[in-house]
This record gives structure tokens, C-alpha cells and sequence, in this order.
């Protein structure tokens, strides 16, 4: 009896820890989902000297070189970057006569992500980015790409066109790229300087790839102001966009997709090819070969003078069209439709007098006077 008592304790037991571990584990999927969002508003507790009161063990130093044009900027706001990293107890010496700038650690520096920051800060200066610009990468939250572009295009007026394209009609291209990318962009030789957040440098490579590969940077930049809008929506957060998103067609390739000249393989024989008639073979065939030397000059002449009679004959015709007179159309008569029109002889007589009898300032004539002479000159006939 004691020892089922005992044996029902233990699958209690038993029981009772498999329970608490389910509610562990879901507990921890719970957890892991929220990990993977970061909390809006959040922002990760700055680097001091009481995280690292010791300092480093070892130091550390970078040097960059910068071209001949940016030395006098450089010599004007080097007292600025000297005290910038100041701050992060980091040295920084400008040497004129080597075109180099230096940074290094020092006994005091506590932060030992602090050099690299410096070291991205002088490669910006190098690359003709202006110092209130630059020194936004000592902040934790800052980051810098610095992308080569000279070795991406091989012929020079292509590259040169294809970098203007980035820039766009007075920097409106550039400008809108680092508006939607929150990132500050600098073209400048072979290489684009670009700084800011994280996600928007990943965008501003991408498109200055794009660019260089002629993709045009406006189908860039309309895919980022669609993703932009969507962000704001809460519901499509953890959604694809791919439906939202245009899909460009490459419009400047040819049409025709079967080359001009097509090449026929022939089929494979492991025979040699027949060897080519010589020219004595050729004379043997025809019989030329026999004949004397003279004969074959009388020969060729009269070859020679049925080719020119034959090109006579071509010039004569040509010159001859010339005087031919070209084919007129015939002419196509139009048939009126017959128009019947009767005419009163009466009425014009009576007109034609009507005019004879008016003259100009005469008195009226009386018209009875009239028909009784036209009468009596009647009867006159008549008899």
C-alpha cells in the first residue's frame, strides 16, 4: 500500500512539472514574437565612461589621404574636428606635407567603437563632404557608405552622362533620393559619399547601383515613395507588398530576337572535303589547254569586246529613256445631262424695239399714232 502512494506522488509530481514547462515554453514564444518588434519611441542608452571606467588595452590609430584642392577647407576646420573628437578622447593631427589626416586612441578613451567613427569622419572630409555634415557619424544612430562608382562604367562620356542622370536637373533627383532615404548624398569624382540611418543607406546604394547599370533613378525613387506610404499603414506592416510595388520593363531592347545573318552548321563527315579544281584542270575541261598562245589572246579579246558591246547597248538604252515620253492618262470626258430650254422669240423682238424707240431726252412717242401706221402699212403689203 505504501508503495502505490508513493508512485501516485511521483506522477503527480510529474505531471505537475510537464504543466509549469508548457507554460514556460509558450511564455517564451510569447516573448520571442515581441522581441523581433522594437517598441515605438525606444532609443538604446548612450556609451559613457562608467561602462568602461578602465579604458583600452591597446591603441589603435587610422590615417586617410585627401586631395590637393581640399587642403585649405581642411586647414580652416580642423580646430572644429579636433574638438568634435575631443569629446570621445580621440586625437587628430593634419599633416600639409604628406596630404594625410590621423586619428588614434588614447589613454583616456573609454568607447572603443569611438576610432572608427573617427576613422569614417576623416574618409567623409577626404570626399569633399562639409564638416556639419560629417560629423553627424559621431552620433550612435549615424552610419556611412561610401560607394566607388569609377570601375562600374568603362567608357568615360557613358559614365559621366550616367552620374549627371543621379544627380538630375539641378540636384532635384539627389535631393528627392535623400529626402525619402533620410540620408545625405555626395557625388564627387568616382565615388558617392552617403550618410545617415542604416535602412536608408541600403536604399542609396541600391539606387546608385541601379543608376550606373542605366536604370533610370526615377522607377527607384517611385517604389520608395510607394513603400513609404505603406509603412504608415499598421495592417500592412507584416504584409508582401510586392502587389503595390510597379514592375518596369526594360523598353530600349530590339525587337528583333533572330540575328540577320544566319549560319547553317553543316552536318559533320569525317571524309576531307574534295579538293578544288586547279586552273589547268579548269583549261584541260574546257580544252583551252591545247591551244596556242595566240589563240588564246584572240580568244580573250573577242571576250573582251562582247563585254563592251553588252555595256554599249546598257549606256545607249539608259540615254535613250530620257527622249520616251511618259504614259498620259486618258482623258475621261464628262457627259452633261441634256437641258431643254425654249426660247420666246416673241418676247426678245419686243424688247429689241422697246430699246431702238427709248433715246435719251426725247419726248414720249404716242402709242396709238403708232398702231395705226403699223396697220395701214399692213394693208399696204397685203394689197
Amino acid at each position: 500500500m505504501a508503495s502505490s502512494t508513493e508512485a501516485d506522488g511521483v506522477r503527480a509530481n510529474s505531471a505537475q512539472t510537464h504543466g509549469t514547462n508548457k507554460s514556460k515554453r509558450k511564455a517564451n514564444k510569447v516573448d520571442e514574437s515581441d522581441l523581433l518588434t522594437v517598441p515605438e519611441g525606444w532609443k538604446e542608452k548612450p556609451f559613457t565612461a562608467e561602462d568602461n571606467p578602465r579604458g583600452l588595452l591597446e591603441g589603435s590609430s587610422f590615417a586617410t589621404l585627401f586631395p590637393k584642392y581640399r587642403e585649405a577647407y581642411l586647414k580652416e576646420c580642423w580646430p572644429l574636428v579636433q574638438k568634435a573628437l575631443g569629446d570621445c578622447e580621440i586625437k587628430a593631427t593634419l599633416d600639409l606635407i604628406e596630404g594625410s589626416m590621423t586619428v588614434g586612441t588614447s589613454r583616456k578613451t573609454f568607447d572603443p567603437y569611438a576610432i572608427i567613427r573617427a576613422r569614417d569622419l576623416i574618409k567623409l572630409l577626404a570626399r569633399s563632404v562639409p564638416f556639419e555634415q560629417a560629423v553627424r557619424i559621431l552620433q550612435d544612430d549615424m552610419a556611412c557608405d561610401i560607394i566607388k562608382i569609377g570601375s562600374l562604367v568603362r567608357n568615360r562620356e557613358r559614365f559621366v552622362k550616367r552620374r549627371q542622370r543621379l544627380i538630375g536637373p539641378k540636384g532635384s533627383t539627389l535631393k528627392a533620393l535623400e529626402l525619402l532615404t533620410s540620408c545625405y548624398v555626395m557625388v564627387q569624382g568616382n565615388t558617392v559619399s552617403a550618410l545617415g540611418p542604416y535602412n536608408g543607406l541600403k536604399e542609396v546604394r541600391k539606387v546608385v547601383l541601379d543608376t550606373m547599370k542605366n536604370v533610370h533613378p526615377i522607377y527607384n525613387i517611385k517604389t520608395l515613395m510607394i513603400k513609404r506610404e505603406l509603412s504608415k499603414d499598421p495592417e500592412l506592416r507584416m504584409q508582401s507588398w510586392e502587389r503595390f510595388l510597379p514592375n518596369f520593363k526594360h523598353k530600349n531592347l530590339s525587337k528583333r530576337k533572330e540575328p540577320k545573318k544566319k549560319t547553317v552548321k553543316r552536318e559533320y563527315t569525317p571524309f576531307p572535303p574534295p579538293q578544288p579544281e586547279s586552273q589547268m584542270d579548269k583549261e584541260l575541261a574546257t580544252g583551252e589547254f591545247f591551244l596556242r598562245e595566240s589563240q588564246k589572246r584572240r580568244k580573250k579579246l573577242e571576250e573582251i569586246k562582247v563585254k563592251q558591246a553588252e555595256a554599249l547597248t546598257k549606256k545607249q538604252e539608259e540615254r535613250n529613256k530620257a527622249f520616251i515620253p511618259p504614259k498620259e492618262k486618258p482623258a475621261v470626258k464628262t457627259k452633261r445631262a441634256p437641258t431643254e430650254t425654249k426660247i420666246d422669240i416673241e418676247a426678245i423682238k419686243d424688247k429689241v424695239k422697246k430699246a431702238k424707240n427709248k433715246k435719251l431726252g426725247a419726248p414720249p412717242v404716242n402709242r396709238a399714232a403708232e398702231t395705226a401706221s403699223a396697220s395701214v402699212k399692213k394693208k399696204t403689203k397685203r394689197s
